[in-house]
């Protein structure tokens, strides 16, 4: 079996360079890839093109690449609870592709699979469908998408082994799973990692051979985005 383990974070982005396509896991803050991020932000890599569904807060996840302007340009489905990406965007001083979080979904999905396009009904008739090819079935039009072209996804997954086979745990899994296996290069941090064996093969979500990096990560926060509490 083939080892995919690396020993830090440092080695584990080794490669990333500036004005990459990098696709960050994640749903606001739940399961996102919290180390990878502080490392961008350390080596300052500059006019990033980020896909990620939003880009959680201002002081925390993607919100830490925003604040340092090293975001270039964000596709996303929800501009969501960051102040700051919502002055950029309206300022102009960064491009935003916003698209429907299913399509969002699937078109990280057909690039993990080899799939080079897809049609879907979401969007039709919107300003999605703007430049793109609309055909019918059956009666119904729809628009056609493409995969998803990245350098670089960066994963969250609860525990892991050091072939690369993957579980998630909970809602976690969100876009997560999706973006596995979609970039050229696909680089999982976890919470445990343990020996080649110790997984339960049928709890596995995503088997190793979609990764090629994985590490475990340090010094989780698991910030909670909104607590709501009861009397």
């Amino acid at each position: 079996m083939i080892s995919k383990k690396v020993h830090s974070v440092k080695e584990a982005l080794h490669g990333i360079d500036n004005n990459m396509t990098l696709l960050v896991g994640g749903f606001g803050l739940c399961g996102i890839p919290e180390n990878a991020i502080a490392e961008l932000v350390r080596l300052n890599t500059k006019g990033l093109t980020c896909v990620s569904n939003n880009a959680g807060v201002d002081d925390f996840g993607l919100g830490l690449l925003l604040q340092k302007h090293q975001i270039k340009k964000m596709v996303s489905s929800y501009v969501g609870e960051n102040h700051e990406f919502e002055r950029q965007m309206l300022s102009g001083e960064i491009e935003v592709e916003l698209i429907p979080q299913g399509t969002l979904a699937e078109r990280c999905r057909s690039a993990k699979v080899g799939l080079p396009a897809f049609f879907t009904p979401a969007g039709v008739g919107t300003e999605v469908a703007e430049g793109k090819e609309i055909r019918e079935f059956n009666g119904k039009q729809y628009l056609l998408e493409y995969a998803v072209e990245a350098d670089f996804s960066f994963i969250k997954a609860w525990k892991g082994d050091e072939a690369g086979n993957l579980i998630f745990k909970g809602t976690a899994r969100n876009f997560n799973q999706a973006m596995c296996g979609a970039a050229k290069i696909n680089v999982v941090e976890v919470e445990e990692l343990v020996a080649v064996g110790q997984l339960n093969p049928n709890e596995i979500h995503v088997p190793g051979i979609f990764v090629q990096r994985i590490f475990q990560g340090e010094k989780y926060e698991k910030r909670i985005e909104k607590l709501t509490l009861s009397e």
